[in-house]
C-alpha cells in the first residue's frame, strides 16, 4: 500500500544559519519568516543542531565568555551556545507516520530532513503533517474498499460494508476467516488520512489459536 513519504510534504526552500549566526540575528530570522525554529548548518550543509524559540526563551541570551587575561567578552553569543545537538533529523523517504511520531517522541515542531550523508535537504513541521488529515472521506473509502478489501485481503464488495465520516471508518460485516479481523484493522489505521477505525466485523470460521471476541475496536495511535 502507498503511503504518504516526507518528501511528499517537505519544504525544500529552508531558513539556515551557522553555528557563529549571533543570537540576536537568530532570533530576528525567526520573527522574521514566522517559524518557531532554524537548523544550523556546518560548512559541508550538514545538519549539526537546532536552534527553536524554546531553546532562545530559555536561555535568553548566555553570558557571553570572558578572555581570563582582561575580563572582556571575548565574543558575543552565538547559535552554537544554544543549538540543541544533536539534531532530531528524518529521511525523505520515510513516511508521514514516522515523522509524526518522531515529532511527539521527541518534543519537537519540526523535523530537517537529511540525506544518507545528513546534508540537508528540506524541513517538515506539524503543520505540514496535517495536511495528510485533510484527505476526502471518499477518497479513504475507496482506498478501504479497493485496496484493503480486494486487493490484498480478498474480500468480496459485499461481506463488508464501509462508512467513512470525518476520517473515522466504520466497518460493518463478515470476513472468511478470523485472523482477517487483526489484518484488517492494521491495514485500515495505515491508511494516509485515517483518524480511528471501529471495526464491527466477525468471522465465519475460527483459524486461529488463541480465543477472541469477534469484534474488535481500534484507534489509531501515533
Amino acid at each position: 500500500m502507498k503511503h504518504i513519504k516526507v518528501a511528499d510534504l517537505m519544504t525544500d526552500e529552508v531558513v539556515t544559519v551557522a553555528p557563529d549566526a549571533a543570537f540576536k540575528d537568530v532570533a530576528k530570522l525567526l520573527a522574521q519568516h514566522d517559524i518557531s525554529g532554524v537548523p544550523v548548518l556546518d560548512d559541508e550543509d550538514r545538519v549539526v543542531g537546532v536552534v527553536s524559540q524554546t531553546d532562545l526563551l530559555a536561555g535568553r541570551a548566555p553570558a557571553p565568555a570572558l578572555d581570563p587575561r582582561n575580563g572582556v567578552p571575548a565574543r558575543a553569543p552565538v547559535a552554537g551556545d544554544v543549538m540543541s545537538a544533536p539534531a532530531v533529523t528524518i529521511r525523505a523517504e520515510e513516511s508521514a507516520a514516522d515523522a509524526a511520531r518522531l515529532m511527539t517522541r521527541r518534543g519537537v515542531e519540526r523535523l530537517p530532513v537529511v540525506d544518507v550523508e545528513d546534508r540537508l535537504v528540506g524541513i517538515v513541521t506539524r503543520r505540514d503533517l496535517l495536511r495528510t488529515f485533510l484527505r476526502p472521506d471518499s477518497e479513504i473509502r475507496r482506498r478501504v474498499t479497493e485496496e484493503v478489501l480486494a486487493d490484498v485481503l480478498g474480500v468480496p464488495a459485499d461481506d463488508v460494508d464501509v462508512h467513512v465520516v470525518d476520517g473515522v471508518v466504520t466497518l460493518d460485516g463478515r470476513v472468511e476467516r478470523r485472523s482477517q479481523l487483526d489484518a484488517l484493522c492494521s491495514l485500515v489505521e495505515g491508511i494516509d488520512g485515517v483518524v480511528a477505525v471501529a471495526a464491527r466485523v466477525t468471522a465465519r470460521t475460527d483459524d486461529t489459536d488463541s480465543a477472541h471476541t469477534g469484534h474488535s475496536r481500534h484507534t489509531m495511535q501515533w
